[in-house]
């Protein structure tokens, strides 16, 4: 296949919008085998493992605990040649912010290891893969090591069983800090297992939060603002207008760069970085006013819920639907994953996206529904812009629609 046939860099914005990046053309196992050399070259010499979602949340995890460790690093600032050569599409889509399951719409997936390995390493993973992670960590980690998980959560403990077990072996201290929304099973199992788990409470607190209070260290007011400034973005607060700042730079930068650039200048971020915001946010802005241009609206069990489809940045499209009128959004992505957002008149996106190999938080879930079989149901899919999707997934907010009424009607008798 001829590279240009893949490479969306280049496409006009209307074209862009209904197909996936680069990386979801890569084949499984040249994506492993680069996950594998990554791992490798990351985990070299490390005392401490991260394993984190590669949002603002998880990443500003990592911050804490390289802060905790002492693995200090400075930041230069890149001159003005470096910051010409700046690759707009580096990582755009790389991965679903905090819940959805994205993977394979990175438009540059061919990144080379960290050149100097962290005695603090960062491990990214998805949601909807991070047992590979943790296979990873017992594989090519050091005996006793220390390992920590961060901002991820299994739908199911059957998933994960065989390589936690694994990582127990080979680390020493097992921790795990999440916010989302945890069945007691599953829970359970993860404690009986020997991790020391410690889940926040989803609607109050973002998993910087957990990891900032759980450590016992005496981090400078600098990460305590961290915290709440990602928690602001995390849990849709929208208080203070430097939380899109760190979200939009943890999406569209690579992982390492993120961390340490939080690390020396907090969430003030430099101007070099917000010159590079700015730029990326006319395409941001475009993909948006796409997405919410074919956006529809549905009357569901007493509910209005809005549906469009896109590669876009999926808060701010659901934002734009919930003022016109939507308690809840589902945006269908063209890798064939999906964002549910919820309001305070919906809180059961968790639920909906359950139903569909997904999960997530009462307001903010992911998922990807298993309805593609070969690359014929893909092409459909983008064709279509996400035709059989949406029908799941709207199928999927009926059934938990109906659930709700008959849980109201319960309460009522």
């Amino acid at each position: 296949m001829y590279e240009d046939l893949i490479d969306s860099a280049d496409l006009p914005t209307a074209r862009k919008s209904v197909l996936p990046g680069t990386g979801f053309f890569l084949p499984d196992d040249l994506e492993e085998d680069l996950e594998d050399e990554q791992t490798k070259a990351a985990l070299e010499g490390a005392e401490v493992a991260v394993v984190a979602d590669p949002d603002a949340d998880g990443l500003a995890c990592v911050a804490l605990l390289r802060e905790a460790y002492g693995d200090v690093r400075n930041v230069p600032e890149p001159d003005a040649d470096e910051e010409d050569d700046v690759d707009a599409e580096a990582a755009d889509d790389a991965h679903e912010e905090n819940l959805a399951l994205a993977a394979g719409e990175a438009e540059d997936p061919l990144e080379e290891p960290e050149p100097t390995p962290h005695e603090v390493a960062l491990i990214p993973a998805s949601p909807h893969d991070f047992e590979d992670a943790l296979a990873r960590i017992a594989e090519y980690g050091d005996e006793g090591i220390d390992l920590f998980i961060c901002d991820l959560c299994p739908d199911r403990y059957e998933y994960v069983e065989e390589e936690l077990a694994a990582a127990l072996e080979t680390a020493d201290r097992v921790s795990w800090y999440d916010h989302h929304q945890w069945g007691d099973d599953i829970a359970g199992a993860v404690r009986d297992a020997g991790v020391d788990l410690v889940v926040g409470d989803s609607d109050e607190e973002c998993t910087a939060d957990v990891v900032y209070r759980s450590l016992e260290y005496d981090f400078s007011p600098m990460y305590e603002e961290l915290a709440a400034v990602t928690r602001d973005h995390d849990l849709w607060l929208r208080e203070d207008p430097r939380s899109d700042d760190l979200a939009d730079y943890a999406y569209w930068t690579d992982p390492a760069e993120y961390v340490e650039v939080v690390r020396e200048y907090g969430v003030d971020l430099p101007e070099w970085v917000t010159d590079f915001l700015t730029e990326r946010r006319v395409e941001k802005e475009a993909l948006i006013e796409q997405a919410v241009g074919r956006s529809e609206f549905r009357e569901i069990g007493g509910y209005t819920v809005g549906i469009t489809y896109g590669r876009c940045s999926q808060n701010e499209v659901a934002e734009a639907m919930r003022e016109r009128g939507a308690d809840a959004s589902i945006i269908v992505k063209p890798a064939g994953s999906a964002s549910i957002r919820g309001t305070d008149e919906f809180e059961r996106c968790h639920e909906v996206a359950g139903q569909v190999n997904g999960g997530g938080h009462p307001k903010a879930a992911g998922c990807k529904p298993d309805i593609y079989d070969d690359m014929l149901d893909y092409a459909m899919h983008w064709t279509s812009r996400g035709a059989v999707a949406k029908q799941v997934l709207l199928d999927a907010f009926r059934d938990v629609a109906e659930s709700a009424e008959e849980d109201e009607s319960c309460d009522d008798t």
